[in-house]
């Protein structure tokens, strides 16, 4: 099969990494693809994958076989119904199901009509309005932009004035632009989060390796939201009999009312939960991968991707037939961030190291770099994620943080106590 791969993040990476592990990809594409994924793809820089018609085109021409989109813009754009409109095989869920993630407060209103349990909320396009709810709720509270704001559009306000303060950022100075112009205002859930992927074709549901994101930019989960400044699989938190009950209250109820609603949901489903006192409730849906949770999920996986993505891509009733089998051991990513990150960064500083760090037995995941006279430049906020597998979640830390302790560059920044809950759980 050829294979396109749509996006060039750190999650591409790793996907595009797993789909050329099977014996039945022989030429994979990726666009605009990146450094790391040019080993092993043939990536297209020049195609912008908001341009559906341009991608497909390519896509045509090179006779693909299975599409595979990464990032939730293109799939939010109709990127999949247009692949099917042109009779290419696409791995994702098509446009009105991508909503889940598009707008917060359609995935919120089907939350509540289906009984799938979450925080109780409010939703406003009044800034004024959403204050004096603040001021009537009082905190802590959780402020969400209704768009999508690449991971970064939620701010968990632990006093008044921050949530005032957030307020004022996402709708009156629009931090990010049009996704702003709606929030949903939610309840501070009490608990500890997780996040449960899961490959769908529409009917069967099958539960991914359990993770656990670590969003804040600085060592004791202090700091700024980011995008995800590392992962570790699985997550001690979510134990056999809680992905079970996540499953059958969450999971499944959500695919179904997705069906009800005319909204057929195939690809992979992203709840990101809260583990209450009462249970496991939704944070959020995700209509795409995680990211940075695809470098410490895919890496665990011991079956064919690329046999898995074309049956959910069928929704032909072929995945309920398939033997989807997991490692037993666990995995870690670090992410190795520009100095500055989520706020203002500098970009073009050589990387090195990155071969004795994959001498070591790490993965290192592409996600935001650029080739420059030869070497190996930095060119996002998130850079690396460096990845090691091992029997366990402790022999996983000290082997990615080997991995990270190779690989240098200027302003260098990453957290230090990564999977630090399920290292306080084993002591």
């Amino acid at each position: 099969m050829k294979i396109l791969v749509i996006g060039g993040g750190g999650r591409e990476h790793t996907l595009a990494w797993k789909l050329a592990q099977s014996p039945k990809a022989t030429k994979l594409y990726a666009i605009p693809g990146n450094p790391g994924m040019a080993e092993i793809a043939e990536c297209v820089p020049d195609i912008s994958i908001e341009d559906n018609k341009a991608v497909v085109d390519f896509a045509k021409t090179h006779d693909i076989d299975l599409a595979v989109v990464g990032p939730e813009v293109p799939l939010t754009n109709g990127i999949v119904d247009a692949f099917e409109a042109a009779g290419i095989l696409a791995f994702g869920p098509r446009k009105l199901a991508a909503e889940i993630e598009g707008s917060k407060s359609f995935s919120k209103g089907l939350m509540k009509k289906y009984g799938i349990p979450t925080a109780k909320y409010e939703v406003f396009t009044d800034a004024a309005a959403a204050k004096d709810y603040i001021r009537k709720e009082g905190a802590p509270i959780v402020i969400k932009a209704d768009g999508l704001a690449a991971g970064k559009g939620v701010v968990v306000a632990m006093t008044e004035e921050e949530a005032l303060r957030a307020i004022t950022d996402i709708m009156e100075a629009q931090e990010f632009g049009q996704a702003g112009s709606r929030v949903v205002i939610e309840e501070f859930m009490d608990g500890e989060e997780a996040s449960l992927l899961a490959f769908t074709d529409g009917e069967t549901i099958v539960p991914m390796i359990s993770s656990q994101d670590h969003k804040r930019a600085y060592d004791g989960d202090k700091g700024p939201n980011t995008g995800g400044m590392g992962t570790y699989a699985p997550a001690p938190v979510m134990t056999p009999a809680l992905v079970a009950q996540a499953k059958e209250t969450i999971l499944a109820p959500a695919i179904r009312a997705m069906a009800a609603e005319g909204r057929k949901y195939q690809g992979c489903l992203y709840a990101g939960l809260m583990i209450t006192a009462d249970g496991p409730k939704v944070v959020e849906f995700n209509a795409r991968f995680g990211d940075p949770e695809t470098q410490v999920v895919l890496p665990l996986l011991r079956s064919d991707l690329v046999e898995i993505m074309t049956a959910c891509a069928r929704g032909d009733g072929s995945l309920k037939d398939l033997d989807i089998r997991w490692s037993d051991g666990a995995a870690v990513c670090v992410v190795l961030a520009s100095g500055g990150y989520p706020k203002s960064y500098q970009k073009g500083y050589e990387i090195t190291g990155l071969a004795e760090a994959a001498a070591k037995g790490a993965h290192v995941f592409h996600a935001g770099t650029a080739e420059k006279d030869g070497k190996i430049v930095t060119a996002g906020g998130r850079v690396l994620g460096v990845v090691a597998e091992a029997a366990d979640v402790a022999q996983a830390v000290e082997k990615a943080y080997d991995g990270v302790s190779a690989i240098d560059f200027k302003d260098k920044m990453f957290r230090k106590d990564i999977a630090h809950r399920a290292l306080e759980r084993l002591i």
